[in-house]
């Protein structure tokens, strides 16, 4: 395809509310030697969107100012550094920001095939979830077979990924939800067994799950008050891992339980991780995780679309807790296929 000069892509116009999310021209970006360009199909709407529309999470050096951090679509151009892709190729792809946008160039070493079987859409609330649980609950807490793993937000994006990471890796996913159709969608991503925050104690019952013993790791999105359950809820030797703090980023926690039960608690962001971390993430996945989702009886995450334009509309159902699954933004492009 012959290439345009500029392209439609939704900017921040200023930090605020998701109304500030507008279209507009934008000059095309520039394909490095080890990048691909990729034409989007469809972006995924995470977290760190809403943060970085809000003047909280500000991209890295280097990185494109424009939002979103996920992308399906077509490689439109190669890098001449690049081997292993060719033009045409349907690709989903972790990105440096930009993803809000009709194209979009990438490092190749975070670009991995779209699993058979799945559509771009679908595709598209893969990457930056797959990737965090892998870099944070695999790769760094060492989650092994035979693990209990507590995952909050088990009806979302990134509970959900961690569920069906864990699933596939033969750990036991216990998940945190806040009603009964949340807990039976965890349910079906694989969780043998959910937790109401709304009306239960999330440590009593977690230690009721595992016979007294506690969980191995924890995946946590919450913060605030809910840290200390966690510690509470952990096993000898378990791993915390906190992603996000949904519901605030101070905590009073028991340091004399962490040492005695000695513990771990680490925390991540993905975005400022260099090219070559998430190039080793990505070849994880591609070896470890991929081969699961092309089954055909793999249960996909739920979807919900939105046309790129009503970026404000995604923006507002993400703050909103309600949905299940990943929220996406489908370009021009995308709907078409």
């Amino acid at each position: 395809m012959t290439l345009p000069h500029t392209m439609q892509a939704v900017a921040i116009t200023n930090p605020g509310a998701p109304e500030v999310l507008m279209s507009q021209a934008w000059p095309m970006p520039v394909c490095g030697p080890a990048d691909v360009l990729i034409r989007v199909a469809a972006a995924g709407v995470n977290g760190p969107d809403l943060a970085q529309r809000r003047g909280h999470y500000d991209p890295p050096p280097g990185a494109s100012p424009l939002p979103g951090l996920e992308v399906s679509g077509e490689i439109a151009a190669i890098g001449p550094d690049v081997d292993g892709w060719q033009i045409g190729d349907r690709v989903m792809a972790l990105v440096n920001g930009g993803g809000y946008a009709d194209f979009v160039a990438v490092p190749t070493g975070q670009v991995l095939p779209v699993p058979t079987g799945w559509t771009l859409t679908e595709a598209a609330g893969l990457p930056e979830t797959w990737f965090t649980i892998t870099q944070t609950l695999v790769l760094r807490a060492g989650l092994e077979p035979g693990m209990s793993v507590l995952v909050h937000g088990g009806a979302g994006g990134i509970g959900g990924a961690a569920i069906q990471i864990a699933t596939i890796l033969g750990a036991r996913a216990i998940a945190v939800v806040s009603s009964p159709a949340k807990a039976a969608y965890a349910t079906g991503l694989g969780a043998i067994a959910t937790i109401d925050y709304t009306s239960e104690d999330v440590a009593a019952r977690t230690i009721d799950l595992t016979g007294g013993a506690g969980v191995d790791r924890v995946l946590d999105i919450i913060g605030g008050a809910m840290t200390q359950a966690n510690i509470e809820a952990s096993a000898r030797g378990g791993h915390i891992v906190q992603v996000s703090t949904l519901d605030g980023a101070d905590a009073q926690i028991s340091l004399r339980t962490i040492m005695a039960k000695q513990l771990t608690l680490s925390g991540s962001t993905l975005r400022p991780q260099t090219a070559a971390t998430k190039a080793s993430i990505a070849s994880h996945i591609r070896t470890h995780l991929l081969p699961a989702l092309a089954a055909p009886d793999f249960t996909k995450p739920a979807i919900t679309s939105f046309p790129i334009d009503d970026a404000p509309g995604a923006h507002r159902a993400m703050e909103a807790r309600t949905h299940l699954g990943k929220l996406v933004l489908v370009t021009p492009f995308g709907a078409t296929q």
